[in-house]
């Protein structure tokens, strides 16, 4: 380890990211016969093989899995090495990379992007749409930011108190859920109750991740289940479908609120009592004091929130 190479530590982390020369290569931005050598390199130096090829790709030894967590960590405190201590945003051309739940957008780019634009006129902002490994790229820090929902109901297993506790947190803004059906619909000539919420079948929309809502758990409670009669994960195309059927759509309220004008659809309250939850916007404490991620997430808060 005399003449070691720090730069193959990178390499390392990709590799057991992607479990995969060829993707790693990609990432990297190397030949695979180039990620091929280092690998080979990284084998020596660690005196143990670290990845055993199988049909679905790479798979990392006991050593290497021991590693991963090390090397993420040297490199983060490397990068917060490196980074400048004053941040000018008229100059900058950073990328950030946030991942948010779908209903998110609309709650939080339209208030914070014209300001970001205007201040920051060469920086990137990387959106992809949270999915079910978006908390472990925050916790890897490959992510700048999150966005996504947790409920403060105390029946649910998604509450803000069990956040990862290398994460640090903050409320954009809280909501509840509420009912759709499409106009005309049979129920609206019915008393409105939990009777006849389960009396017809339901359309679930799954999004960030999130495959039961917080609804079921209540339900689960009382013994009681909801008629699932589609699952989807768009939903626009769930609202489409809610038109044009007998379906009941669950849905965040003010996502809905600014959907409504676009289709046919009638609102009505959750025949139920729930906690609201919270949008929340979730960083690594590794980016606590960075300069430039204070400023980003301090313009997102301070514009939803006003």
């Amino acid at each position: 380890m005399k003449q070691f190479d720090f730069n193959l530590l990178t390499v390392l982390e990709v590799l057991l990211e992607e479990q995969s020369v060829t993707s790693a290569a990609e990432r990297l931005h190397l030949s695979q016969s180039a990620v091929s050598k280092q690998l080979n390199k990284l084998r020596e130096s660690f005196d143990d093989q670290l990845f055993e090829r199988t049909a679905h790709g790479l798979r990392p030894t006991p050593k290497a899995k021991q590693l991963g967590p090390e090397i993420r960590q040297i490199l983060n405190q490397v990068a917060k090495l490196t980074r400048p201590s004053d941040f000018d945003p008229s100059k900058s051309r950073r990328c950030f990379r946030i991942e948010l739940v779908e209903t998110a957008y609309s709650l939080t780019y339209p208030h914070f992007m014209p300001q970001l634009l205007k201040q920051a006129p060469n920086v990137t902002i990387d959106s992809h749409t949270w999915h079910n490994d978006s908390m472990e790229r925050l916790l890897r820090c490959d992510n700048d930011l999150g966005i996504t929902v947790r409920e403060r109901d105390d029946r649910s297993l998604l509450h803000i108190k069990n956040l990862p506790k290398s994460l640090n947190y903050a409320e954009l803004t809280r909501d509840h859920s509420l009912c759709l059906v499409r106009e005309g619909h049979p129920l609206l000539d019915e008393e409105w109750n939990l009777d006849t919420f389960l009396k017809y079948r339901h359309l679930q929309v799954t999004f960030g991740g999130i495959s039961r809502w917080l609804l079921d758990d209540v339900l689960q409670i009382k013994h009681l289940k909801r008629d699932i009669a589609v699952n989807l994960t768009d939903f626009r195309c769930a609202m489409q479908l809610c038109e044009h059927s007998d379906l009941i759509l669950c849905s965040p309220a003010k996502y809905a609120q600014e959907m409504i004008p676009h289709f046919k659809l009638v609102t009505l309250p959750v025949p139920t009592e729930l906690v609201p939850g919270s949008y929340v916007l979730l960083w690594h404490k590794h980016f606590e004091f960075d300069s430039s991620h204070r400023w980003l997430r301090e313009m997102i808060i301070n514009s939803v929130n006003s």
